[in-house]
């Protein structure tokens, strides 16, 4: 799959307006429209939805889909072109809801008793911070996006949601399918939140999508890594990495991100080398970019040095931090936004608070023994992946419309700006009118934990900041072996599977490939996909792995009918009746998450 089979459009041709009220593309008043509705209308509903999910049970949808679906009914009068429009208002909306999301960092110092530093200060942090991590993620997109082709799932949804809604012909193709999938993700989502035969199962028609748009060979491996960890889970207790009762993914996290990090290192020098020998070499010419790719990237470093200096200046001058502990986080953003961002880009999950976890791990091996400086330490890590993720999935989007990325970057930056304010007041609104999530549940018992407001990410971060006074030397041991597992595993593949003999042998018949499919899924998985396994719960991984299942099931049946269809019939080559399901299944659930979203400040409002 290439850029240019992804950014094509099946059966349409330039078409005009078709709202003559709507203000001309590329003028002022279109991208004035354009930044209203995304990041004052769409932005703070997906923040509601953000800051809800967060304090209710510990982790966000991202906001992209549900903008996407919303912003396209507004560019649906320009005709196909309206994508990018649409395009920008989720950047936006999605950078808005990612920051509103932020608002646990403040639940977390209040369970803590630390002292909260004026709404201005913080307001101030988490906005260069949030510009930081747009800078790092955008620095990362060549990588990401353009050489490695990440499949970014809410990504992909997101690309075939505005292809669809604004081209009349995709519509009438993927209508039924898209529909399918989102009607069955909005009762999935409702389900799961309010039925406790569905909770119990801890379905999740996101993850299920995801893993539809991925396949199968991304989707196993992730079982199987949650199988072994449960079965290691005795093991883990005997050498007192666990306590009894704790689950397994309280020490694997650790050694999920070591196995990504393990395995970027052999791509990273990969592509370095590549990049050397194409330098030197005069024979080969520099391949033209196209004008929607380009950026200006002394611009974009002289953006993040800038950023990276205010944030580190603003923690230790305006916050009283030490400039050690700022500096080193600020370091570390860039070894987690592409940790992340390949987790991201491979699964669907970006682990923001494994991020915050790890790098308080790392501080209390140099000596931090402060909670305080740990918490605004973590929120340098916690912010910058998790804006530099939203950037990399919105170019991943980009990427398929072909959608201008100095614009999409300037969207985002708006929306930084305004959910870096919204951040710090849904958190207080929330906490308001739910004074029970000011109570610190890392003290209470199982009788006494408030039912509707687990608030599991905040819980992860007291935690973590509380075993400062106790640190626990097991915890950097499982992050390096992660990373040798990941090396190893990654090397053994990159040699394996680019063998000639290898490649003929898996070509001769239905063993020989069920063989590959074996060695590539179970036996010598992918380390980023089998670290999404070691992150999340058993019964999320199977998720993941049934939608993989189901994709690659589907697609192998379909591959004769796929052969013989004419051109003129066929969807875009990644618009697939799998990818559609799935992504409305993705889409299904945001727009549930939103409903939840509205009701619950409804009743903060009301009540």
């Amino acid at each position: 799959m290439n850029s240019t089979t992804l950014t094509a459009t099946a059966g349409t041709a330039p078409q005009a307006q078709r709202w003559a009220w709507l203000p001309p593309i590329g003028s002022w008043q279109y991208y004035t429209l354009l930044a209203l509705l995304g990041i004052f209308i769409l932005g703070p509903l997906g923040g509601v939805t953000a800051s809800y999910m967060n304090f209710s049970i510990g982790f966000f949808v991202g906001g992209q889909v549900l903008a996407g679906i919303l912003g396209s009914t507004v560019t649906l009068g320009y005709g196909p072109e309206g994508k990018h429009g649409a395009n920008y208002m989720q950047t936006a909306a999605a950078s808005v809801a990612g920051m509103s999301a932020m608002g646990v960092l403040i639940q977390a110092m209040i369970w803590m008793g630390l002292p909260q530093p004026p709404l201005w200060e913080l307001m101030l942090f988490f906005g260069a911070i949030g510009m930081f991590g747009a800078g790092v993620g955008m620095l990362y997109t060549p990588i990401l996006v353009d050489r490695l082709q990440l499949t970014f799932p809410s990504g992909l949804a997101v690309a075939n949601i505005l292809r669809a809604l604004t081209d009349p012909v995709l519509l009438r193709r993927s209508i039924v399918k898209l529909g399918t999938g989102m009607g069955l993700g909005i009762a999935g989502g409702l389900g799961a939140a309010k039925l406790a035969f569905i909770g119990v199962i801890e379905l999740s028609t996101s993850t299920l999508g995801a893993g539809m748009l991925v396949g199968a060979r991304i989707g196993i491996p992730a079982i199987v890594a949650g199988l072994l960890g449960s079965a290691l889970i005795p093991y883990f207790v005997s050498i007192d990495w666990l306590a009894e009762g704790q689950p397994f993914r309280k020490i694997t996290f650790l050694i999920g991100l070591g196995l990504i990090l393990g395995a970027a290192i052999i791509d990273l020098a990969q592509i370095g080398i590549e990049a050397v020998r194409r330098i030197r070499s005069p024979e080969v010419a520099a391949e033209p970019q196209e004008a929607w790719k380009k950026t200006s990237m002394g611009r974009l470093i002289a953006w993040v040095l800038f950023f990276g200096a205010a944030v580190v200046w603003i923690g230790a001058d305006i916050l009283q931090q030490p400039v050690f502990f700022m500096a080193f986080a600020v370091a570390l953003v860039f070894v987690f936004a592409m940790v992340n961002g390949i987790s991201l880009g491979i699964s669907d999950s970006n682990p923001i608070s494994s991020a915050f976890v790890v790098s308080v791990v790392l501080m209390a091996a140099l000596g931090l023994k402060d909670p305080g400086v740990g918490l605004m330490a973590g929120a340098i890590l916690l912010i910058a992946c998790s804006v530099g993720g939203d950037m990399q999935q919105d170019r991943s989007t980009g990427w398929r419309l072909g959608t201008p990325r100095t614009i999409q970057f300037r969207f985002q930056v708006m929306g930084i700006i305004v959910g870096a304010i919204l951040s710090v007041g849904f958190a207080h609104l929330f906490m308001t009118a739910y004074p029970v999530l000011k109570l610190d549940q890392t003290v209470m018992s199982a009788a006494e934990q408030p039912a509707q407001w687990s608030s599991a990410m905040t819980y992860k971060f007291v935690g973590a900041l509380r075993s400062l006074t106790d640190d626990q030397p097991h915890q950097r041991t499982a992050i390096w072996v992660g990373i040798a597992l990941g090396f190893v595993f990654q090397a053994a593949r990159k040699w394996l599977f680019s063998r000639t003999g290898y490649q003929r042998w898996k070509a001769r018949g239905r063993a020989q490939a069920n063989t590959d499919f074996v060695l590539d899924a179970v036996l010598l998985p992918s380390p980023y996909a089998f670290s999404f396994g070691c992150f999340l719960s058993l019964a999320t991984s199977a998720w993941f792995a049934i939608g993989g299942v189901i994709s690659s099931a589907v697609a192998t049946l379909n591959e004769r009918r796929q052969k013989n269809a004419k051109p003129d019939d066929e969807l875009p080559s990644d618009m697939s009746s799998t990818s559609l399901i799935g992504g409305g299944l993705i889409a299904g659930d945001a727009l549930a998450a939103l409903g939840l979203g509205i009701v619950g400040l409804m009743a903060t409002v009301l009540g």
